[in-house]
């Protein structure tokens, strides 16, 4: 059976600009670049192999599924996956492939025991709660998992961690500052009975903002697709000063080129009335591949280097753009609804600029982009 594609529509991934934006954040054996989720949409595989070019050491996945998916890659630098092995299967997977999962609770730990065999040693990455409040030893747990973890034979700590709660903002700064304080603390509890241990505190804000606390890695993650994690607050020149590029954008082919009479309207609920004659271009995407039926009226498009609005409801396949006064379009010619070749004076739409009319957060615009649409490379 041939593959089944339900929209033209189309996610170009710059790898070369995902290899650059790892560049800026600092040198590649202080860093576990975050692949997670498919690359935050941008393909797991595609971006481990050009970050391994660039030099990354390791990895941080989100599943052991993602990790093992990077193995039969032909990737052996050392693998993360942060939410730990959540199944016996898991545990012999991580165990056979070599990776290192996070274990941040006693029961976790007594199945890492239960998965250690003669002659082979797993590695585990022991997850600290600091103030994220969801994953983690507590402070008060973290005598009787040392005494664990000194029991137990064939198990080798080989990295401790914990994630910042809100380095990204900077009127939390006392609470991140508390972060670092616990995570030192506990760090160096475990680093006095294993001292070959790493820490591993920073992802993208901490790794740009808060250099006390970059430890012996950092975690970038969306500063990898071009995100700057302080957009929108009294730092956001923090990150604006390292150039980062977007690696992601988001085509998709003009269908129909229509003349709209005057008081005659397009789309469903008539969000968008002619008040006078106009020229609208029908684009194949919709939010059955991403974008957001909220994005109605509120968003614009490129159209061969042009700004376009977009008018009407969004509708599950197709939207609409008032081409009225640009030079003409014809169909099959192609919007880019992220990035694209802008003419002088015109500017692409971000992933950003999506994510602040939605009122989210680039990630989850890109990730949705990314999962929704095929994927092409450059």
């Amino acid at each position: 059976m041939s593959d089944c594609t339900f929209s033209p529509s189309l996610c170009h991934i710059d790898l070369g600009a995902i290899r650059r934006n790892f560049g800026r954040m600092g040198q590649p054996q202080a860093l576990m670049p975050v692949i997670k989720s498919d690359a935050y949409g941008h393909g797991l595989v595609p971006v481990a192999r050009v970050l391994a070019e660039a030099g990354a050491r390791r990895f941080a996945v989100g599943t052991v599924s993602e990790g093992m998916v990077l193995r039969d890659a032909g990737l052996r630098q050392a693998i993360v996956p942060l939410l730990g092995a959540l199944t016996d299967v898991d545990w012999q997977g991580a165990v056979m492939q070599g990776l290192t999962p996070v274990v941040g609770n006693f029961d976790q730990l007594e199945r890492a025991a239960a998965h250690c065999h003669a002659g082979r040693t797993l590695r585990v990455a022991i997850k600290c709660e600091t103030g994220m409040g969801r994953l983690g030893f507590s402070e008060a747990e973290l005598p009787q998992v040392i005494d664990r973890l000194r029991s137990i034979q064939g198990i080798a700590p080989a990295m401790v961690i914990s994630h910042f709660s809100c380095a990204d903002v900077p009127e939390q700064d006392a609470y991140t500052q508390d972060q670092i304080r616990r995570f030192t603390a506990m760090s160096d509890a475990l680093r006095a009975v294993f001292p070959e241990i790493e820490r591993s505190l920073c992802n993208t804000a901490g790794t740009i903002g808060r250099p006390e606390a970059h430890f012996e890695i950092c975690r970038p993650g969306i500063s990898l697709y071009g995100g700057n994690p302080f957009a929108g607050t009294a730092w956001q020149d923090k990150g604006a000063r390292l150039g980062l590029e977007w690696a992601m954008s988001v085509s998709a082919p003009v269908i129909e080129v229509r003349q709209v009479a005057e008081g005659r309207s397009v789309s469903y609920g008539r969000l968008f009335t002619a008040q006078k004659p106009a020229t609208v271009a029908v684009v194949a995407i919709g939010y059955a591949t991403a974008f957001n039926r909220s994005l109605s009226t509120r968003t614009a498009m490129l159209i061969n280097g042009y700004r376009a609005p977009q008018v009407g409801r969004v509708c599950m396949g197709m939207i609409m753009a008032d081409i009225t006064g640009l030079p003409p379009v014809r169909v099959g010619d192609t919007a880019w609804l992220v990035g694209g070749p802008a003419e002088p004076g015109q500017t692409p739409v971000t992933p950003q600029d999506i994510a602040d009319t939605l009122g989210t957060i680039s990630y989850e615009v890109l990730c949705l982009f990314g999962g929704m649409n095929p994927r092409v490379y450059g």
